[in-house]
């Protein structure tokens, strides 16, 4: 069977426009141009400026977001606490000019349930300070801002403004004094750390903080640690006055994630607030490891984050990455054996029968492996390049793209339509391209490589979850080693079975058979077709799966028509290649169409997952089970089919008082991708069983009935 590049272009063009306006559907609100303001139902955010002394080099200039929160509802402060994440700004500036970091207002604790929280209610400001290089010279100031929040109540919504405003280089900004001064008045005032230091005992951070005003002797203060994730914010402590030293215990959080040697920390009573940057001394508890990895691989990560960084150029890997790698090798080996990988197999399958040369077998096992391995570099590279730069994504992000499903749908119709024996690529191609084929044969297996890496990857296999997660936090080069280690192990079969002679004595002599089983194989990849038609559905409605089978009908048609003899050839092509031009552009639109939520619950057994919704329902005591999960996932489905519609555990999820809650992946949102990246997760499938008081349960990408009943019966 001949591949040729025009065909692996429809999926590369389709990938390459994944991140094209992505953030419309996620709550990103662009005002009209030159707006200062955005407005949504729980938050009224405006851009503000002051330069009382106009902006020039030397003197004081402050830009600021202010966020008016509608009652009952708030925003987080630098350390969210239990929960939440910090308001994010991203300025774009004049040249000369340049932004601070957020002069933070001291926050109050929030509480919901059983957690507590750092955050501001009513109306903030968040101040941020310029720094005028000398030689500016402009009768204005440009600003554009793009800031993201997250604004919660019992339930969280993930929003980001763009914002731009104009300030007068030499004019009056009197209009925003008063919301400075407030903000500035709200915030901590620094005292020396003097005589104050921290002390770790155990699972205990001890504060010893001198030099405070005679005016908080005897008060109770309140606390809130800079360092987020390192004390238990709702944990019970304790605090009291020994002359003029205030001193408290803290619990030490047992999903602690940093050891820091300094830790900033601001105490509050009433109006008043200071912060302390004091020493910490003693030795720190080990630290935790991401939920859900082995405990070899827990106890490897916690010895490599407890172990002091590595000289540059010491060139020795650490343990944790030695066991991420082979976690990857062994979840590429056993990801052949996901359902999402048989349609390209059977290609590879038909290419295997038919060639008897041992070394163009060897040749193209080694083409086929590079297009893999090559294939998990460039999607790891992609994925790190993007979330460097902001976007939240995780594995599988190309299947979370219409037009990605699209372009699939078409090139497996036509591999589909290739082996049915409708066309042959050698009949419709330049002859030049037939001919580079033809002395490249290794193409078409490094382009097989290529497709099963795209239609492999949106799922997980077991150890590999836990290495993904692991690797989107290394340095590029570490995490680049575990996604090759990944195609690897897929390609290691195929290699393997290309490089052993024994395994071509055992195959069937060529002969007739040979065209049948090709024809025989041209059924899985219009199965494949009918999924990616079905996760369409699921993203576009019925109006894109319904444009996309009429596109695919039309293409189908096309390329009959190049088939065809004789003087009515060209115009039956021209007519067809004209159909699927108007098909395009007359409903080719419903493809890239959003609809609501893809993944309705089946049943009211299910609810939709929110964020905030799984603390909500332990803090009531309510044990909860959430299914990450996505439509282009055949592991997701085939779990939901079988062990997740199994009458013995459904029983026993209503005999434990389980909530059910189903966290959607079809389309990007950057909520269900933080909640994995909490897991220490990238992809899905993912399982969690949270029961209140206890760390979740991650639980295998291949569910088993008796598995999971025996983390039930654990409850």
């Amino acid at each position: 069977m001949n591949l040729n590049r025009l065909l692996s272009a429809i999926f590369l063009i389709a990938a390459c426009a994944l991140p094209v306006s992505a953030n419309a559907q996620y709550g990103l609100i662009k005002p009209a141009l030159g707006s200062p303001v955005v407005t949504t139902e729980q938050v009224r955010a405006e851009l503000l400026a002051w330069a009382p002394e106009g902006v020039e080099a030397g003197k004081p200039v402050w830009l600021g977001l202010q966020l008016a929160h509608q009652p009952e509802w708030h925003t987080y402060w630098k350390n969210s606490g239990d929960s939440g994440l910090p308001t994010l700004l991203e300025w774009q500036l004049p040249a000369g000019i340049t932004a601070g970091d957020i002069a933070w207002p001291t926050p109050k604790k929030i509480l919901i349930g059983t957690l507590a929280n750092y955050g501001y209610e009513n109306t903030v400001l968040l101040p941020v300070p310029l720094t005028i290089a000398p030689g500016f010279n402009a009768s204005q100031l440009d600003v554009k801002l793009k800031a993201s929040w997250l604004i919660c109540r019992k339930e969280c919504i993930p929003q980001e403004g763009e914002f731009s405003l104009s300030l007068p280089a030499r004019g009056s900004t009197a209009a925003s004094s008063m919301a400075f001064q407030a903000a500035f008045d709200a915030a901590p005032r620094d005292l020396p750390t003097g005589g104050s230091q921290l002390e770790v005992s155990g699972k205990v951070l001890k504060v010893s903080l001198a030099g405070l005003p005679a005016a908080l002797q005897g008060q109770t203060l309140a606390l809130f640690p800079e360092t987020g994730s390192v004390i238990e914010p709702a944990g019970a402590w304790e605090q009291a006055w020994q002359g003029a030293l205030w001193t408290a215990q803290l619990p030490i959080s047992g999903q602690r994630t940093a050891s820091p040697l300094n830790m900033p920390l601001v105490v509050a009573y009433n109006d008043a607030a200071y912060r302390i940057e004091a020493p910490v001394t003693g030795e720190w508890p080990a630290v935790a490891a991401p939920v859900g990895l082995s405990p070899a691989l827990q106890a490897a990560l916690r010895a490599n984050a407890a172990a002091p960084a590595a000289a540059p150029g010491a060139g020795k890997a650490s343990p944790g990455l030695l066991l991420a790698l082979l976690g990857a090798l062994l979840g590429g080996l056993i990801l052949n054996l996901m359902p999402c990988v048989f349609p390209v197999l059977a290609i590879k399958m038909v290419g295997f029968v038919n060639e008897k040369n041992q070394a163009r077998r060897l040749s193209g096992g080694l083409a086929y492996t590079a297009g893999v391995v090559l294939s998990f570099l460039a999607l790891g590279a992609l994925l790190l390049g993007l979330r460097a730069a902001g976007e939240q994504l995780g594995w599988g992000f190309q299947l979370q793209s219409p037009a990605v499903v699209a372009g699939l749908a078409a090139l497996f119709t036509l591999l589909g339509l290739n082996l049915a024996g409708v066309f042959d690529f050698g009949s419709i191609l330049p002859s030049r391209v037939v001919n580079l084929q033809a002395k490249n044969p290794g193409v078409n297996s490094f382009l097989s490589g290529v497709m099963a890496t795209a239609i492999a990857s949106p799922c997980t296999a077991p150890f590999m979850g836990a290495s993904l997660g692991y690797a989107v936090g290394l340095p590029a080069v570490q995490a680049l080693a575990v996604f090759g280690a990944i195609g690897i192990g897929m390609a290691l079969p195929y290699l393997a079975a290309s490089a052993v002679p024994a395994v071509a004595r055992v195959l069937p002599r060529p002969g007739a058979w040979m065209v049948t089983f090709k024809q025989l194989m041209a059924f899985p990849m219009f199965a494949t077709v009918a999924w990616l038609v079905w996760v369409l559905g699921q993203q576009s409605g019925i109006d894109g799966a319904g444009a996309l089978l009429a596109l695919l009908v039309l293409m189908a048609l096309a390329v009959w028509s190049f088939t065809l003899r004789g003087t009515a050839r060209h115009a039956i092509a021209a007519f067809s290649v004209a159909l699927v031009a108007a098909g395009l552009w007359a409903i080719g639109p419903n493809i890239v169409k959003p609809v609501g939520t893809p993944l309705a619950a089946a049943s009211a057994r299910w609810q939709d997952w929110q964020p905030g919704r799984v603390e909500q329902l332990t803090a009531q005591g309510q044990s909860v089970f959430v299914d990450f999960t996505a439509a282009w996932c055949v592991t997701c489905q085939y779990n939901k089919k079988t062990t997740l519609a199994n009458a013995d555990v459904m029983a026993d999820m209503d005999a434990k008082n389980v909530a059910l809650l189903r966290a959607d992946w079809t389309r990007r949102d950057p909520a269900v991708t933080a909640a994995l990246a909490e897991l220490g997760r990238s992809g899905v499938p993912v399982y969690v069983l949270y029961k209140p008081g206890r760390a979740p349960v991650v639980l295998s990408e291949i569910l088993s009935v008796s598995d999971v009943r025996a983390e039930l019966a654990r409850l």
